[in-house]
């Protein structure tokens, strides 16, 4: 097994930011968190060298999990990808909605620029015919 997270070439940034997230505000045991995270991705990085990858899969975590004896979380991991894709698809719509917001907004801005052009261009145009006016009549 590997002991630190450089023997499996894991970014310690991920490695860090999944023990924050995974642990409640107040709790400062970062190494145990650590550890559990390195012998999981050990494991899994065992069954994904058995099917010939190199890049582990959800399949993998849990099959490691399960071989780890903690079978208590596989369930809750299974349902944690849909659950992560429903919350990145509201954060999408979410986004998406603001865009067309933007993009509204700022046509009704061109369109007003517009009609304050056409305004001035109006304004100037009947100004030219009074002053054509004034000097036919002179």
């Amino acid at each position: 097994m590997a002991e630190r997270p450089e023997d499996l070439n894991l970014p310690n940034a991920v490695i860090t930011s999944i023990i924050k997230e995974a642990l409640p505000d107040g709790v400062s045991n970062s190494r145990a968190a650590s550890v559990f995270v390195l012998y999981t991705t050990s494991c899994a990085n065992n069954f994904a060298m058995k099917g010939k990858r190199k890049t582990l899969n959800a399949s993998d975590v849990l099959s490691a999990m399960e071989e780890m004896e903690f079978q208590r979380f596989v369930t809750p991991l299974k349902e944690a990808p849909e659950a992560y894709r429903r919350e990145q698809k509201g954060k999408e719509a979410a986004e998406q909605k603001k865009k067309d917001k933007d993009k509204k907004t700022d046509s009704e801005e061109q369109d007003k620029g517009r009609d304050e052009d056409n305004d001035e261009d109006e304004e100037r145009l009947e100004e030219e015919e009074q002053n054509e006016e004034e000097e036919v009549d002179n």
